[in-house]
């Protein structure tokens, strides 16, 4: 059996790692060797001294969902009390004000609501290509896609044609948590199953929309489920290259029914190390800084990352659960440039834009 050395070796110059050996690494990898491997193969991937970020805001469009995920402090059954839809004009003006502050994506996510019809994102969508035709739509967990066909007895593919032809350009990567099926039963139990997200994800990417991959860990789930997430995500990636990150992120349990301890920060550099090395066939992973923090996410890019994610104007979901991380784009630019690198604006597929920076020091 191969020395923990000589698999960090293989898996920094991107040779591949069997699950056996994710697994092994995960587990007994000295944490700085561990990260030196994976900012060896963040170089080999990304040479130079760039680091991207996009201009982005989440809106939290309803928070009444029949999903019930007991990691979810956001959402409300059907008919509490503190359950509310924004109407499209509520959305728009939220579109506007990330817009004029320099956006380009837009998320649009919110709970699965069983009482919006198709129409309501169809119309929305083609308002905000309207009047914001600079913006991408980068919106729409899977569970609301699943949601949307149940309501209009629709197939996936048929939900993606119809509402990529009002506007919408892609898909994030949010209801994965873990893709195993004990830990979703114990999280999400009425939430679709991991089967059903990597449809959706497939239908999507075969349409010609990019989407991207996370992992919500920290909850329930073993060691070795983690790398067997990794594992289900690499290859449908070997299958169908649609994926453009890997953002994984943990689980804040302050405020919500499942209760636990937060994940260290130790812990998320192990993490974001064994993302780096075992997804050997994406392009990007992201420091996530919305959950552990700025300074975090800063040595993340030691780590393995090569981009900080975005600005994220506006979110609800990780914030009601117990949150309080918050980031302007200055702040974000220092802390790149504190890293030794330089913050470059990007958009939702990793294209540069042209944007004066935040910040000149």
């Amino acid at each position: 059996m191969s020395d923990i050395a000589s698999l960090l070796d293989r898996a920094a110059s991107g040779g591949r790692l069997t699950y056996d050996e994710g697994v092994r690494v995960y587990r007994e990898a000295d944490l700085h060797a561990l990260g030196a491997a994976a900012h060896a193969r963040r170089t080999q991937l990304h040479p130079g001294d760039e680091v991207t970020y996009v201009i982005d805001t989440t809106i939290n469009y309803t928070n009444i969902c029949n999903v019930h995920c007991t990691f979810c402090a956001f959402f409300r059954p059907e008919g509490h009390a503190e359950g509310y839809t924004m109407t499209h004009e509520q959305v728009l003006e939220r579109v506007k004000f990330a817009a004029d502050q320099g956006a380009t994506q837009i998320m649009v996510q919110g709970g699965v609501n069983p009482d919006l019809p198709i129409a309501y994102y169809v119309d929305l969508f083609r308002a905000i290509g309207e009047r914001f035709p600079d913006v991408d739509i980068h919106s729409l967990s899977t569970s609301e896609i699943c949601g949307i066909a149940k309501r209009e007895s629709m197939s996936i593919e048929d939900v993606l044609i119809t509402l990529r032809a009002a506007g919408l350009k892609s898909l994030p990567g949010a209801g994965a948590e873990i893709l195993v099926e004990r830990v979703r039963k114990r999280i999400s139990a009425r939430k679709i199953d991991d089967d059903r997200w990597i449809e959706v994800m497939r239908i999507a990417q075969r349409l010609g929309m990019p989407t991207t991959a996370t992992m919500m860990f920290g909850s329930v789930e073993t060691d070795a489920e983690r790398i067997r997430h990794l594992d289900v995500l690499r290859e449908l990636q070997d299958e169908t290259h649609g994926f453009t990150a890997f953002i994984p992120w943990y689980y804040v349990p302050f405020k919500t029914p499942l209760k636990g301890k937060e994940a260290t920060g130790l812990e998320y550099l192990r993490v974001l190390a064994v993302s780096r090395l075992y997804l050997d066939n994406f392009d990007h992973l992201q420091s996530s800084w919305l959950t552990p923090g700025l300074k975090l996410g800063q040595l993340g890019l030691m780590f393995g990352c090569d981009d900080m994610g975005g600005t994220i104007l506006e979110e609800k979901v990780v914030t009601l659960a117990g949150s309080t991380n918050t980031a302007n784009r200055a702040e974000l630019e220092k802390n790149i440039r504190r890293a030794g690198y330089r913050p470059v604006i990007r958009d939702t597929y990793f294209n540069r834009r042209e944007y004066p920076l935040a910040t000149a020091g």
